[in-house]
């Protein structure tokens, strides 16, 4: 007879008995800190049934946790562990002098929606950058947010350098994830050996993987969180010697606001690594995976969490655990293990498939799957362009031919939201600010066509995919009349200011949840059917929630301070993507008024409680302990697409917002 043991990579088959955990003594966690969010939570719990079966073979390990870059470590490793931990924070690595720029991309001549002026993307400055390294024989790595962002640097780059000279464009390569293993342990040997000078990478290469020796390291965009900036930041100079980083802001409130407040960056801590193992959507299928490897006694349900004992009715009435006299068994033929999506991708990857050759190119995610490879989308493979020409759902192929489009690819979803229920309401003057469930239904209906580099619009094609629902956590603030009157919002105008202060307040939102973009989701109504007022809702992008709603709820104070900050001190007259335009909004950024939305947060925030009261409101409704991060992991950073695409609330003018995919 077999046990499975499960491990935070895989689960195997482990004889009964097994000398192995009977003789465990140390289990060693690198990169302590990236376990967080929904991937910490299933992390969490399969330390839990480690434990677990390891005390029932007779041993106890010890832990040992390594982080860089992490906040209260102790606290964090005993989240992750349900341990007591002893914190040894001294600091002895060798490091260079580091060199830190916040580069501010030059405006251009074109003008984007409502005549706003625009800045030269990211991504071009980035490759400028990799490419004047690379002939400088500068060893460096340019980490972007996205898979198609990196593919996109590594092409402009080689491109220039073939000019200056044809056999350094082979010295610039890319790095994501997706890419088959043989392929990226290639890429970590060429860099390692100096044989490649640049590469355009996602954070597949932030972690765990040997570069040393890199003398520079260019940021294309903010990473989501303090940790990932020096996380990437340190990956050059590790030697001992000096090197460059450069953080190259995108045109968005936030990488605005951080390169006109570098005092954000520098004078703070790196953020908290914070989980939620109690998450009934991660908890319920470790139970099950629990009783299968031991039945399940009373004893244990306090290794698993006080959530543990309310699930267990549920899992009955499912078939999925039945009681016998004092433990709970596991009823199914089938590896219970399996049930545990501990990536949270949100179902089967999808496989990227070459037509005619039949050639595997690589996998994307479930979850991102409906806005990067629907029929018509440009997919991007080492420097390689590719049109989808079919996506089979059913499958999980998405059928591909190599072309050359002078243009990308951009899809638009469409969004609404329900409130299912209302754990904490506060009085925020004559409004109410609330945390709950909701439920989400989003569609990805049409995509857009944009020329490479400059980003101009050549064209719209619809799209029949199936919606999905997600049921996850929000927070959302509500208006009243009066403080419409005093903030002389009409209803002409209403639709712009909510609308305006929910693109703003999403953007800013990473700065205190500790979350990317491509986590969350919002939509503005100027009369919502649940609420009967204007309101605004931002949810978390996870099934059951991943606590950056939660931490929204309790800084909301200081996050809306900082969307109105950032609103107000643009200097643009009417809103642009470095305040309050979203330039893939689902309704084409209208309505939105930008003075609205900065005397609407104005009056918002003089009847706003101080933040320990939404704390302690929150403590008293026995909300979850801490919010999450965003889940950073290799096969996440696809649903970075999303921080393209915008949506719109169904059936109303002023709900267009940003959106991740929905599982």
């Amino acid at each position: 007879p077999t046990r499975t043991c499960c491990t935070a990579a895989s689960c195997r088959p482990i004889p009964a008995g097994s000398s192995f955990l009977k003789s465990l003594r140390y289990v060693v966690i690198d990169e302590c800190h990236t376990y967080r969010g929904v991937f910490g939570s299933h992390v969490a719990q399969v330390l839990r049934r480690l434990r677990r079966l390891c005390a029932r073979y007779g041993s106890s390990p010890v832990f040992l946790l390594a982080s860089a870059t992490a906040a209260e470590p102790a606290v964090a490793a005993g989240r992750l562990t349900g341990l007591p931990v002893v914190e040894v924070a001294d600091d002895a690595s060798p490091r260079g002098e580091l060199v830190f720029a916040l580069w501010e991309p030059p405006l251009t001549e074109l003008h984007g929606e409502k005549g706003a002026p625009v800045r030269r993307t990211a991504t071009a400055e980035a490759a400028d950058l990799l490419t004047d390294l690379t002939v400088q024989g500068v060893r460096s790595v340019a980490f972007v947010r996205s898979r198609r962002g990196a593919e996109l640097i590594s092409v402009i780059s080689q491109e220039r350098l073939s000019e200056v000279d044809r056999s350094l464009a082979r010295r610039v390569a890319a790095y994501r994830g997706g890419y088959l293993p043989e392929e990226r342990r290639a890429l970590e040997r060429a860099l390692h050996s100096g044989e490649l000078l640049g590469l355009a990478a996602t954070n597949a290469l932030e972690l765990g993987i040997d570069i040393s020796g890199l003398d520079a390291v260019v940021i294309a965009g903010y990473p989501g969180t303090r940790a990932s900036l020096w996380q990437q930041a340190g990956r050059a100079g590790r030697s001992g010697q000096g090197a460059l980083a450069v953080l190259v802001a995108r045109d968005d409130p936030l990488d605005t606001f951080l390169v006109h407040h570098p005092e954000a960056l520098f004078d703070q801590p790196v953020e908290s690594t914070v989980l939620d193992p109690d998450n009934p959507y991660v908890l319920a299928p470790h139970l099950c995976a629990a009783a299968a490897e031991l039945p399940l006694t009373d004893e244990d349900l306090d290794l698993f969490g006080p959530a543990s004992e309310p699930l267990l009715p549920q899992l009955e009435a499912a078939k999925l655990l039945r009681r016998r006299t004092r433990a709970w068994h596991w009823t199914r033929r089938e590896r219970a293990a399996d049930l545990a999506d501990i990536r949270g991708a949100g179902g089967r990857p999808i496989q990227v498939v070459e037509t005619g050759t039949g050639r595997l190119l690589g996998t994307v995610d479930a979850g991102a799957s409906h806005s990067t490879v629907h029929e018509g989308a440009v997919h991007l493979h080492q420097g390689r362009t590719y049109l989808v020409r079919s996506l089979d759902l059913e499958d999980s192929v998405a059928l591909v031919e190599e072309a050359a489009p002078p243009y990308s690819t951009v899809a638009r979803d469409t969004t609404s939201i329900s409130v299912l229920e209302t754990d904490v309401e506060i009085p925020w003057g004559d409004g109410r600010l609330c945390y709950g469930s909701v439920e989400v239904t989003n569609q990805v209906v049409s995509f857009l066509r944009r020329r490479l580099i400059t980003g101009e619009v050549l064209g719209e094609t619809k799209l029949d995919l199936p919606p999905r629902t997600l049921r996850t956590r929000a927070v959302w603030w509500t208006v009243t009349e009066d403080q419409l009157d005093r903030a002389r919002i009409n209803p002409e105008i209403l639709g712009g200011a909510l609308h305006a202060a929910e693109h703003a307040s999403i953007g800013l939102l990473p700065l205190f949840a500790t979350c990317d973009r491509w986590d969350i989701g919002g939509v503005s109504i100027p009369l919502h059917p649940d609420t009967l007022l204007p309101t605004v809702f931002v949810y978390d992008g996870h099934p059951g929630g991943a606590g950056f709603a939660e931490r929204a709820f309790h800084t909301a104070r200081t996050w809306l301070a900082a969307t109105r900050e950032a609103i107000a001190s643009c200097e643009c007259d009417a809103g642009c993507p470095s305040c309050i335009q979203s330039p893939k909004c689902g309704n084409g950024n209208d309505p939105l008024h930008k003075r609205g939305a900065v005397r609407l947060l104005t009056v918002l925030l003089e009847g706003a409680p101080e933040e320990k009261e939404s704390a302690d409101e929150a403590d008293e409704a026995d909300e979850a302990d801490e919010a999450d991060e965003a889940d950073e992991a290799d096969e996440a950073d696809e649903a970075d697409e999303a921080d393209e695409a915008t949506v719109q609330a169904a059936g109303d003018p002023a709900g267009p917002s940003e959106a991740p995919p929905v599982p």
